[in-house]
């Protein structure tokens, strides 16, 4: 599940960094949109949230039918400076990508692929999975030390999980380190990337160097009394070594942190990176299908680049 980034989410008219706060509940509804065929909430980034650490995106995607042969349905498109980080909570999904990489994933495992300065790939149905599919997919902004680097892709079948206070559940630690386990995934900042399967109220253990940022994909959670169901995220800011959450029903949450994101991100389309003309170089490349995005072995479409609006007739420039 891939983008596209575009005004509404966050105007890319001058390079931005994230905006952290002290200890908050700052709750905003996310964006209803649809990309290939499926339903998606986009939670970040939105207009005054860019970045949540250097987690610079989240579209939790269903829950949505699928067959055989029809499902995401995301034909061949390009990325720069950023990695995609693709969890699945029901169904599963074929990642397709220009390294090669050809790779089904289901529940309880992660892919995650690193841009670098270009790659591109498709998400398909998988030619036997039929049913219902749900999930997130995450993005990371790279850091100047390696956003021009060369591009990977990895799958983990299995990742740490540790136990919640008092049996209240459990955490799966999808990128980064919580809870005292680190992920095998890799991460080129300090970041969180946790599921928590919640089933009574419990609190959690935070960094007080690290921001924080909540999204619900199912039931309910409260946060000092302010409630979050699907659809909403719950920015709480830094500065807190643990946060309460009180839980009323079974819930499955995200939570996203990280050191705030120093570096300014410009985001349009399907790319990051830091100034306009980046970005007129990646649309470039891809609109001429040069050496740079590499092939993708897909049966589905190459997805055209949409133009900056910059590029366009009466664009700000």
């Amino acid at each position: 599940m891939s983008g596209p980034v575009n005004t509404v989410d966050a105007p890319p008219g001058r390079a931005d960094t994230g905006h952290p706060t002290a200890p908050c509940v700052e709750v905003g509804d996310s964006r209803e949109a649809t990309v290939g065929r499926i339903r998606v909430r986009r939670a970040l980034p939105r207009r005054g949230r860019r970045t949540v650490g250097a987690w610079c995106f989240a579209d939790h995607m269903g829950p949505a039918d699928v067959t055989e042969d029809s499902g995401l349905d995301i034909g061949p498109h390009p990325h720069i400076g950023l990695q995609t980080v693709t969890w699945v909570t029901d169904g599963q999904v074929l990642h397709r990508d220009s390294l090669g990489s050809e790779q089904v994933i289901k529940p309880g495992q992660l892919n995650l692929m690193t841009a670098g300065g270009g790659v591109s790939h498709a998400e398909e149905a998988t030619g036997h999975y039929r049913g219902t599919l749900e999930g997130i997919q995450l993005w990371v902004a790279l850091p100047d030390a390696t956003r021009h680097g060369p591009a990977a892709f990895e799958h983990h079948a299995e990742l740490p999980r540790t136990g919640l206070d008092g049996g209240a559940g459990a955490a799966t630690v999808l990128v980064g380190e919580f809870g005292g386990l680190t992920s095998p995934a890799r991460h080129d900042t300090p970041l969180t990337g946790a599921e928590l399967d919640l089933r009574a109220s419990a609190t959690v253990p935070l960094r007080t160097d690290f921001e924080y940022a909540l999204i619900v994909l199912e039931g309910a959670v409260a946060v000092h009394g302010r409630p979050l169901r699907p659809g909403r995220l719950g920015y709480l800011g830094e500065g807190r070594d643990e946060l309460r959450l009180d839980v009323r029903e079974p819930t499955r949450a995200i939570l996203l942190g990280g050191e705030p994101f120093p570096e300014p991100i410009v985001m349009w389309w399907n790319f990051v990176g830091r100034t306009r003309a980046e970005i007129d170089a990646a649309h470039a490349s891809w609109t001429a299908q040069d050496d740079r995005f590499g092939r993708v072995r897909s049966s589905l479409p190459l997805i055209p680049a949409a133009a900056p609006y910059w590029q366009r007739a009466g664009g700000d420039r």
